[in-house]
């Protein structure tokens, strides 16, 4: 057992971290390098947020905290695969799942510099070093889903 799984408080504040330092990333990819967000980044965002908030949970009730933190962390890897093996692939990625539960949540028109979708998933799908955006959040979920398990298992 590695010294981080015996610190369930330490793996929460670092899972809270990485979702604000994932969103973060996105904005600065975006109002500084120009890079548009779609919809299913947009959802990604929210996700990364929901599981920061999850996380800060976890402090005050750690397993319920945990089991969000691993529920969030499937949603972000489902969205993430979705986005670069089916949307991404389409011409158009208007009105999709992800464009309704941002729309829904009326995150778009209340803060519209970090939620509002500008691009098409085509164009947004652009890539860090020869990887894909979307397999650095994929990367991050998976990450931050171990994260959950290990403060889950932890008694």
């Amino acid at each position: 057992m590695t010294v981080l799984s015996k610190r369930p408080t330490l793996l929460l504040v670092a899972g809270a971290v990485m979702g604000i330092a994932a969103v973060g990333a996105a904005l600065v990819s975006q109002h500084v390098f120009g890079m548009e967000p779609c919809p299913w980044c947009i959802l990604q965002r929210v996700i990364f947020l929901a599981i920061t908030l999850a996380c800060l949970m976890g402090l005050a009730i750690r397993r319920l905290g945990a089991a969000l933190v691993m529920l969030l962390s499937l949603c972000g890897i489902a969205a993430a695969l979705w986005q670069h093996f089916k949307a991404a692939a389409s011409s158009s990625c208007a009105m999709t799942v992800a464009d309704q539960i941002v729309i829904a949540m009326k995150l778009d028109s209340l803060w519209p510099d970090v939620f509002l979708a500008r691009a098409s998933c085509a164009d947004a799908a652009v890539s860090l070093f020869g990887i894909p955006y979307d397999f650095y959040s994929l990367a991050l979920f998976v990450l931050t889903g171990v994260l959950g398990w290990l403060v889950w298992q932890r008694r």
